[in-house]
């Protein structure tokens, strides 16, 4: 059953990790509908390139932690909808998997019930309480606490998404600028990129009412690549010829290992690109792309009636930046 129909002008929506690359995306698409939007985030000083997406206070940010369940629910108080867009790649300080994908989806989950308010939670493909890795069974762990606390709740699980802000296109790109050689472990794990429009697009429908609840959603883009393709899609877009270097999966925990404890020695200083953990190494044993279940049962953007961008018409508009002679650069892309 679909949830409940929010009026936008008189309604409130609490966006929890709204500062963020999806999270932007996602309140766009709440501003253009009308929503108030309240912005939940752990700094709210930093989230005032927001403002510029609404008009004259329809988005405002406050200060939230999930591992602090009063500021969670002081966030939520008042709100006809919430969505919760937090997690993490890698550990650090306190922000731990658990910590914030599974205590944290719990705390929201609660609030949003004593709220009396709908939930939409984005979690991500891959999601297996059985998975060796701890960010897969940390988001496993977010999603059974969603449910069990908001039966109705909507869970969306996008592949790896892209748009102008990422942390993969961007990052391999960086990486190829910055290095002759680059080592890929993972290089045959396939991927279904999605863009970070579509995927905020089906959150606000989400919002909208008008996608069924108690069911978690998958999203993919039109194609999927392996990493190795999706690589060479990048050296191709920005220009650079580089040496590929495939890494067996027990190299590639001994070069994340290397490059943790380099992390941990420089106090996290090291640049991101090169920041690489033995638990992402894990997470590239398995592919990252749309069950045919999900698309059999219709539980995918195309089945919102949702069609999704390709790569090819997104991130060229971005990683020219990356070319030698950024936008002066001439790349044949056909």
């Amino acid at each position: 059953m679909a949830a409940q129909a929010l009026d936008p002008l008189s309604k409130l929506v609490t966006v929890f990790g709204g500062s963020g690359f999806l999270g932007r995306h996602v309140v766009r698409a709440l501003a253009r509908r009308g929503y108030r939007i309240r912005v939940a985030v752990r700094r709210p000083d930093l989230a005032g390139h927001l403002q510029p997406l609404g008009r004259v206070g329809q988005i405002h940010a406050v200060q939230a932690n999930l591992r602090f369940k009063n500021s969670v629910e002081a966030a939520v108080q008042g709100a006809n909808a919430v969505i919760n867009l937090v997690g993490i790649m890698q550990e650090t300080g306190r922000q731990r998997f658990d910590a914030v994908q599974a205590f944290g989806a719990r705390a929201v989950a609660q609030a949003t019930a004593g709220a009396g308010a709908s939930l939409v939670h984005v979690s991500a493909l891959g999601a297996d309480p059985k998975s060796a890795s701890l960010y897969a069974r940390t988001k496993a762990a977010g999603e059974e606490a969603v449910f069990t606390t908001v039966p109705e709740a909507i869970v969306f699980r996008p592949s790896v998404v892209f748009g102008p802000e990422d942390a993969f296109f961007n990052r391999f790109a960086a990486l190829a600028r910055m290095l002759p050689v680059i080592p890929l472990v993972g290089a045959d794990s396939r991927f279904q990129p999605v863009f970070a429009g579509d995927v905020a697009e089906a959150i606000a429908r989400a919002v909208d009412g008008t996608v069924a609840g108690g069911r978690v959603y998958e999203l993919g883009g039109p194609q999927v690549r392996s990493l190795r393709e999706i690589l060479d899609y990048i050296l191709k877009v920005t220009g650079r010829s580089r040496l590929v270097l495939p890494l067996s999966f027990g190299l590639g925990r001994a070069q994340a290992a290397v490059l943790e404890t380099l992390d941990k020695l420089t106090f996290g200083l090291m640049p991101d690109e090169f920041v690489l953990t033995r638990d992402q190494v894990t997470l590239l044993r398995t592919d990252n792309v749309v069950s045919e279940v999900a698309i059999a049962e219709g539980r995918t953007l195309e089945g919102l009636g949702i069609q999704p961008e390709a790569v090819e018409a997104i991130v060229p508009t971005y990683l020219w930046r990356f070319r030698e002679r950024g936008q002066f650069e001439q790349t044949h892309l056909a």
